[in-house]
């Protein structure tokens, strides 16, 4: 009868059969909430992940007011004595007519990428991202902030600024040009004293 092994020997095997097993309790690598099939288009959907908005914003507003008021009144007074006839007349009148229209309009075309920021509970992303541009000493500033729908961005991870929802969206400019187009400090004065 051969020799039996010793005890240290088997406890290392078992040691080393145990050590195999425990991969198999390790986490696993899929994560339910970025799971993307591999036949599914790679769509911005996570926080973190960088979505393009095509700005294409037109706004126009225009009223005008016509208004025309007239009135009129009249005295007449005559006293009459046999051969001599007196006689008195005046009249009052007032006219007024007015006229007023305010017209605006406005065009934004850009591009700029922005991050998802948070998926609200029912999905919707809000997203937000700013473009800083410098071009010969001017500074040109696009922000943009909102809520999307997952399922308006395109599979090119792309949307329209007009399917995002309380869109937030400012651009500004800064520089010598648009100094040159603010109003003199003179003429802020002559337009507050309405004149």
């Amino acid at each position: 009868m051969k020799p039996i092994r010793s005890l240290p020997a088997l406890s290392g095997l078992l040691l080393l059969l145990l050590l195999t097993a425990l991969p198999a309790l390790a986490q696993s690598l899929y994560n339910a909430e970025r799971f993307q099939a591999l036949t599914s288009d790679r769509r911005a959907i996570a926080v973190g992940d960088s979505l393009t908005v095509l700005v294409f914003e037109n706004a126009s507003a225009s009223q005008s007011a016509d208004t025309v008021t007239e009135k009129s009144s009249g005295i007449n007074v005559g006293v009459g004595a046999n051969a001599r006839n007196y006689s008195a007349r005046g009249s009052v009148g007032d006219e007024s007519t007015g006229k007023g229209r305010v017209q605006r309009s406005g065009r934004l075309a850009a591009q700029i990428t922005v991050t998802i920021a948070e998926v609200t509970a029912n999905g919707d992303l809000r997203i937000a991202g700013k473009q800083h541009i410098v071009v010969n000493g001017e500074t040109q500033l696009l922000q943009l902030a909102g809520r999307v729908r997952p399922a308006d961005v395109s599979d090119t991870t792309t949307i329209a600024s007009t399917r995002i929802a309380d869109a937030e969206i400012t651009y500004v400019g800064d520089g010598m040009l648009a100094d040159r187009q603010r109003q003199g400090a003179l003429t802020r004065f002559m337009n507050w004293l309405g004149l």
